[in-house]
């Protein structure tokens, strides 16, 4: 079968969230698939599901997705559903009482699962008081709070023309795909995309946070704040980042798992937005392996600041990243994907191969500079679910960067 993957991407997430409405977005991404005018829950499942489709949404800060993929004879079945549950759910009040308590089982969920609640303390410690630091998912109590009138309300005012893109990927043309959404077009409610509030808060120290609980392990991510999505040291942070720690021949992997043996799992992964941007190393290890990979860690950070990576290094990560960009333009998710996040992200869609010939330029003091630029003691931020009671012992070590 020869499959179509179809978006409905929304210019909006948890980021543009009023403090009182935290885990609105999210919140409507769930009551979109509990009924429309047409079709009841189990029909706009069965839509899709029962043409062999698959059907799912996410929210992230900045964006949220509806998105459906099938067989490309069903495209436009897919993107009627898709459309009439962007334009025409009911929000019942019964539905919205019900899946309130739906969301509250999942964030309970997530805190019963250390290595997501270690995230989330992190993104509270890496922005406080920022949008950016509270949970996409919201509270109790902030969902308590919600009533239809906020949802629907804030439905209509973001989920509006100019915040919002189609993308199909597969084998489907271009005009077929526009001829078939112009049929909607005039029923989207019109509006310009809104503007999320700039990050404002400044760091001149490390931070850290505890959450203290009996598990086995102790759950660490360290945060570093770097850049935007649109500084062009992006493409030198995304090279230091697979050396550092983004796969199995990094250096952080090598050296805490490889040679000391201190934990199972330790990775980076750097993130993006549109004004900056973090670094997160996460691990889980026996707690009394933490100080001593702690320290491991922030000398890799320090090293990365002060010896410029080899010639091997580079071309090594450069063959990953670029590997890695060709394995994920092989499905239309992907690809889907990618349109998505390149358009509302930059406003166009840059080729593949045009990241790859940028990222084939990254000389190794264009990384070992934009160590320095993030690396810094005053830029550390550490999160902890762990049976420690204090961290007093550790705030030297970050120091020592």
């Amino acid at each position: 079968m020869v499959g179509v993957s179809v978006g409905l991407w929304v210019g909006v997430g948890s980021r543009y969230e009023p403090a009182r409405l935290s885990g609105v977005c999210h919140f409507i991404e769930h009551l979109l698939f509990k009924g429309t005018a047409k079709r009841t829950a189990r029909e706009i499942s069965q839509a899709v599901e029962g043409k062999g489709g698959y059907l799912n949404a996410f929210t992230a800060e900045e964006t949220t997705c509806f998105h459906a993929r099938a067989g490309h004879d069903r495209f436009e079945e897919l993107l009627d559903v898709l459309v009439d549950m962007l334009l025409n759910s009911q929000f019942a009040r019964v539905e919205i009482a019900k899946e309130r308590e739906v969301i509250k089982e999942e964030i309970a969920m997530y805190l019963d699962e250390p290595q997501h609640h270690v995230q989330e303390l992190l993104n509270a410690t890496l922005w406080p008081d920022e949008p950016l630091g509270r949970p996409i998912t919201g509270t109790d109590e902030t969902l308590g709070a919600m009533g239809r009138r906020h949802l629907v309300e804030y439905l209509h005012q973001h989920y509006v023309t100019g915040s919002t893109l189609l993308v199909v990927a597969g084998k489907i043309r271009h005009h077929h795909a526009v001829r078939a959404m112009q049929r909607y077009a005039r029923h989207f409610m019109h509006g310009e995309r809104a503007r999320c509030a700039p990050v404002g808060t400044v760091q001149k120290q490390p931070r850290l946070s505890l959450f203290t609980k009996q598990t086995e392990q102790t759950q660490l991510a360290l945060g570093i704040r770097t850049c935007s999505r649109h500084d062009e040291r992006r493409y030198a942070l995304r090279l230091l980042n697979t050396i550092l720690g983004e796969n199995m021949s990094s250096r952080l992997f090598q050296i805490i798992r490889e040679d000391n043996g201190l934990a199972y799992s330790i990775y980076s992964t750097p993130s993006s937005f549109e004004d900056t941007g973090d670094l997160v190393i996460s691990a889980g290890l026996d707690t009394d392996n933490l100080k001593k990979t702690l320290r491991l860690i922030v000398r890799e950070l320090r090293r990365m600041t002060e010896v410029a990576p080899s010639a091997a290094e580079i071309r090594r990560a450069h063959e990953y990243v670029a590997g890695q960009i060709d394995l994920g333009s092989e499905s239309t998710d992907s690809q889907m994907n990618w349109i998505g996040e390149q358009w509302l992200g930059y406003g166009s869609i840059m080729r593949p191969d045009i990241i790859k010939r940028r990222l084939s330029r990254v000389t190794a003091s264009e990384i070992r500079s934009a160590a320095r630029d993030f690396f810094r003691p005053g830029a550390l931020n550490l999160a902890l679910v762990s049976p420690l009671k204090s961290t007093r012992e550790l705030a030297p070590i970050l120091c020592a960067l």
